[in-house]
């Protein structure tokens, strides 16, 4: 076996593939998980520090960003970690919501039409997520391309 190199590799538990190969793992804050991310995003009012790189998205339960402008940013930003072969996350405080309406903007940056990726999201990641109305219309009008 000498010259030979082999590795192994390791995912993030929980973590689902989005259509174009990047990986994120979906969950909520009162659940502990025993792997950590090398990168995190997190949505709410009151922000906990995490022992690993991470940012936090002003987004209060059941609405949407106070600062779509960055949560847009942010999002993108995750997407891109996700490309380049980060195990990231993303988490709110039940994992459905918010954290679901995250995912579904992924998928709309992985290719997924944007009227679709709601039902894309509860049908790879969890059944009910994308909880409301004003949720579900924000990922609808996601903007695909970078706004300048």
């Amino acid at each position: 076996m000498r010259g030979r190199v082999f590795s192994i590799e390791i995912m993030l538990s929980g973590a689902i593939d989005l259509p174009d190969g990047s990986r994120v793992r979906g969950r909520g804050l009162r659940h502990e998980v025993a792997d950590v991310p090398q990168f995190g995003l997190y949505l709410g009012t009151s922000h906990r520090e995490m022992p690993w790189p991470h940012e936090w998205v002003d987004w209060p339960d059941f609405r949407l960003p106070r600062s779509p402008e960055t949560a847009i940013a942010q999002i993108r930003n995750l997407h891109a970690r996700a490309l380049a072969g980060e195990d990231v996350e993303v988490a709110c405080g039940g994992g459905v919501g918010r954290t679901g309406t995250v995912i579904a903007c992924m998928a709309v940056l992985a290719g997924v039409p944007a009227a679709e990726a709601v039902a894309w999201t509860r049908a790879h990641y969890r059944k009910h997520a994308v909880e409301t109305p004003w949720q579900k219309r924000w990922v609808r009008r996601f903007p695909v391309q970078q706004q300048t």
